[in-house]
């Protein structure tokens, strides 16, 4: 990295000296990002809000270790990665059961008016059908497939960035994404009118 680091490694720096305004500068700019992957990570939304949290007592706990050899967002979404690693091992030693049964479907349906500038339901429900079934494609990638594909989409990652997170080469970065794209193809192809797929 440049001798002179990145603004979001001087509002770091700033965190190290305790200065807490420099803090909520960084929580406001990055949390928003890191609760998207780290939902995408875990599938679920509550959680990740909890994971969220952590990252960012983890970051205010690290500052005075903290070292700008990186750009900041690199250091930031490896806490985050870490944190949703070690939760998806606690979910494997200990898999959740639900307190409650499901509750059941009301008996009366609420009625609505139709939305005159909405497309067509049936168009309506494809396209919801088509991103649920991203979704799932996403979420059933091994892990660090679905990470590497999830910083690459996100556009502003460069390979370098995302090998840093994962803790890899950047030619094993490049082969995870495209091993996560060509499965993503694979499985979504009948979903797909054009049979190509561009995540």
């Amino acid at each position: 990295m440049d001798s002179v680091p990145d603004a979001d490694a001087e509002l770091m720096l700033r965190v190290k000296r305790g200065d807490r305004e420099a803090f909520q500068i960084l929580l406001q700019r990055h949390a928003p990002a890191v609760l998207n992957l780290v939902a995408r990570i875990l599938q679920d939304p509550v959680e990740a809000e909890d994971i969220t949290q952590a990252v960012f007592v983890q970051v205010w706990k690290s500052a005075t270790r903290y070292k700008p050899t990186a750009p900041f967002r690199t250091w930031l979404f490896t806490i985050a990665r870490n944190l949703c690693l070690n939760e998806l091992r606690r979910r494997a030693r200990h898999p959740a059961e639900p307190l409650e049964p499901s509750s059941p479907e009301p008996d009366t349906p609420v009625r609505t008016l139709p939305d005159l500038h909405a497309p067509p339901p049936t168009e309506t429900l494809l396209q919801a059908e088509l991103e649920a079934k991203i979704e799932e494609a996403i979420a059933a990638l091994p892990e660090n497939q679905r990470t590497a594909l999830l910083l690459c989409r996100q556009g502003d990652w460069s390979y370098e960035d995302i090998a840093r997170v994962l803790g890899c080469s950047v030619s094993a970065t490049k082969s995870l994404i495209f091993r996560a794209r060509e499965t993503l193809k694979r499985r979504l192809k009948p979903y797909l009118r054009s049979g190509s797929w561009t995540p």
